[in-house]
């Protein structure tokens, strides 16, 4: 990697916002590819002409307002994002599928100027439905216009944390966070001179924006939309668009990329960046990647409410089954789970805190919830960690994921670690099921290789090796997937009912 001319991350922080960005590498490259999928291939120049183009439409009506835009991943979601900041305003980014119970609850409480979306929404008959022909329009309108986007502590943008836990609490961020954060995403991922992406997680998402959004517009690149995740076309767009970074995301989408039957025919000689991120990744997950493509994943750790917090970086440290050390000015400490005031020695579990430059400042008109999370200057993220003597921190587990079993804490990672020493697991999710004399009880769901067909005591004869008695799952099932998620992690809540609604059952009987 040495040899490699990285760019310097610092550069994305020092300009006032995205769009300024995006404009000085436009004027610098405006015939280089900028986004292609299935509705467009766009350069970098038709990108800034169809802002100036929107701008002349919806511009005067957006300026200082709150915008809504429902899409996924592609040339339409970029060119409205990009523009409704050129005009000063403010885009919240739903996921594509939203409910319409929950879409109509969020409207109430955002209230926008406009909506924009890809489909026609329930809950919002009058959203402007953006394709094709009219992004092709706005190119052709060759309109005049000049950036109003805002800069330093003005607002920017909207994503909403904990959408999988009822209703999603929103967050600001301003465009001083957004390009704190996408600079320190970069200096984790280092990039060259125009990175041609595979962008896969929703650009809704902090990691999908930050990673699919930001570091492309970061070094003057290009980004190949893949139309929905699967894992043979995504493999055919590394090879035929000779993609440099890959997506990545949560292990969810490695597993399925390596499940491939054909993967050791695959050209990936391109791919130079794998970066990993959204949920924890096995050590054999790492180990597999390495050993059938020749190259490392790099696995981070953010949150919406602060994201990069932590990454692994060929200069400052590998460590697979650790989410790296803390990005530039920003820290991260172990602290007791009953007080959260105590700092955990080295080596020894408690709740991570976290804060930085573009830490969220609260939830949006919700006091209540900020006072839980934002306490003393640092974000508290219910997540379990260690750090060790090196200063790389390792997440055992969520809080309210810990199990507890016989009055004792079982971890969900290390369980799942265990179940992943077999060769034929390729997916584990475990999750803790209200008994009345355990208290919980430990429930694994498992994948496996096609064609293999291990049974739930080769898998227990596997965890016998890693787990004392009280960790090991006292009931296995097998599933031909994993439920997923729109951000692409394990669906744990979808899990865990399903193994109450399995131990209900058993109970009547």
């Amino acid at each position: 990697m040495s040899s490699l001319e990285f760019l310097d991350w610092r550069t994305a922080e020092s300009v006032d916002n995205l769009v300024a960005l995006f404009e000085e590498r436009a004027k610098r490259h405006p015939e280089r590819l900028f986004i292609a999928d299935k509705l467009l291939r766009m350069t970098w120049g038709d990108m800034a002409a169809a802002l100036r183009g929107f701008a002349a439409e919806h511009g005067e009506r957006l300026r200082d307002k709150d915008v809504a835009v429902f899409m996924s991943n592609g040339s339409d979601l970029l060119t409205t994002y990009l523009s409704v900041l050129f005009c000063g305003g403010r885009a919240a980014l739903f996921n594509a599928a939203m409910p319409r119970a929950s879409g109509a609850k969020l409207m109430a409480d955002l209230k926008p100027e406009m909506v924009f979306a890809d489909h026609a929404l329930e809950f919002e008959p009058d959203a402007i439905l953006v394709d094709a022909p009219m992004i092709e329009g706005w190119i052709a309108a060759k309109a005049e216009g000049e950036n109003r986007s805002g800069s330093g502590e003005d607002p920017a943008t909207y994503f909403y944390s904990g959408g999988t836990t009822g209703i999603p609490k929103r967050i600001l961020y301003t465009h001083a966070q957004i390009t704190a954060a996408g600079s320190r995403m970069q200096w984790g991922w280092p990039l060259c001179e125009g990175e041609v992406f595979l962008p896969i997680a929703p650009f809704s998402h902090i990691y999908g924006y930050l990673a699919g959004v930001c570091l492309p517009i970061q070094c003057g690149g290009g980004s190949i939309v893949p139309d929905g995740f699967h894992p043979a076309a995504a493999l055919d767009l590394i090879e035929n668009e000779k993609v440099t970074v890959l997506g990545g995301g949560p292990p969810a989408i490695y597993q399925a990329m390596m499940a491939d039957p054909k993967l050791d025919q695959r050209d990936l000689s391109s791919l130079r960046v794998c970066p990993g991120g959204g949920a924890a990744f096995p050590v054999e997950v790492h180990k597999r990647w390495k050993e059938l493509t020749g190259l490392t994943i790099y696995e981070g750790y953010g949150m919406t409410e602060m994201a990069p917090i932590s990454v692994n970086t060929a200069e400052a440290g590998n460590r697979p089954g650790s989410v790296g050390k803390s990005v530039p000015d920003s820290a991260f400490e172990v602290v007791d789970i009953d007080t959260g005031t105590r700092k955990m020695p080295t080596g020894e579990a408690g709740e991570i805190r976290i804060q930085g430059p573009h830490m969220m400042r609260g939830y949006c008109e919700n006091p209540e919830e900020t006072a839980l999370v934002l306490r003393d200057g640092w974000v508290y993220t219910g997540d379990i960690g260690v750090i060790d003597e090196e200063g790389f921190l390792t997440i055992t587990d969520r809080k309210k994921d810990v199990i507890l079993h016989k009055g004792f804490n079982v971890f969900p990672r290390e369980v799942e670690e265990a179940l992943h020493s077999h060769p034929s697991i390729t997916g584990v999710s475990v999750v803790g099921v209200p008994d009345v004399r355990a208290g919980e009880v430990v429930v694994a769901y498992v994948t496996v290789k096609p064609g293999e067909n291990p049974s739930a005591e080769d898998l227990r004869a596997a965890c016998a090796e890693y787990l004392v008695s009280y960790k090991m799952p006292g009931r296995i099932e097998f599933l031909e997937k994993l439920p997923l998620t729109p951000a692409g992690k394990v669906d744990r809540l979808a899990l865990r009912a399903k193994a109450k609604e399995a131990a209900d059952a058993s109970a009547l009987v």
